[in-house]
């Protein structure tokens, strides 16, 4: 009798992933009622059973995606939110916020993964399921507290104070804006491109944004200490 073929760990791991990048990517574009198990399958190249043998159902696999953002959000993230002690004075968190924000621009702005990523989290977001309390246990609240943190010695407020919460999220969504309206900004300035040397420019310029926040309440700080 013939031997049954059966697939190695190197080619499970492989269906796996493609698997996970296929429903990342059609989770994001068309939703995740809409995107039927076959679709999946077949941007994969792979069985239609492989789904509820590695994921156990077409829900599993949505999680998955979501474990498998937080993860590559967090490789990207670790070495400046995760990697460096805590600064321990203003210079020291600029310093910081400068080389989270740039390595986060690059990511979002520049990285091909991020493409997928954003729309997955964006229609989480529209109709949230358990995959968004995936995405934001591991990626949104610790990494927007470390920066809370980072922001409040800079600023010299406190971190977690309603002020400085505004002030991460308002830095962090200049950022994910220029990813969202990407086609637009990309008509309106005439690019041909939107890579490295384009993120580059829109980092530079909110963290511009960013001193100029810091050094306004820094004035202010100073005007009050100075009041009679």
């Amino acid at each position: 009798m013939p031997k049954t073929r059966t697939s190695s760990p190197l080619q499970a791991d492989d269906t796996r992933t493609a698997l996970l990048r296929a429903g990342l990517h059609l989770f994001g574009t068309n939703g995740f009622a809409a995107t039927s198990t076959r679709e999946i399958a077949t941007a994969a190249k792979a069985n239609i059973g492989s789904i509820a043998y590695h994921f156990g159902s077409k829900e599993g696999l949505r999680d998955a995606c979501a474990q498998h953002i937080v993860d590559t959000v967090r490789t990207v993230a670790a070495p400046i939110i995760e990697g460096l002690p805590m600064p321990r004075n203003s210079q020291e968190a600029r310093a910081q916020i400068e080389q989270a924000l740039r390595r986060m621009g690059g990511f979002l702005l520049a990285g091909p993964e991020a493409g997928d990523i954003v729309p997955f989290v964006l229609r989480e977001m529209q109709t949230p399921t358990k995959a968004l309390d995936i995405v934001y246990d591991g990626v949104f609240e610790p990494i927007h507290k470390r920066l809370c943190q980072i922001w409040g010695i800079a600023a010299g407020r406190e971190p977690e104070s309603e002020e400085t919460r505004i002030a991460v999220f308002t830095i962090i969504g200049q950022i994910v804006y220029f990813r969202i309206g990407q086609q637009a900004v990309q008509r309106r300035m005439g690019w041909g491109t939107f890579g490295a040397a384009e993120a580059a420019r829109i980092t530079e310029t909110v963290l511009a944004n960013v001193h100029a926040i810091l050094d306004a309440g820094a004035e202010t700080k100073t005007g009050e200490g100075n009041r009679p």
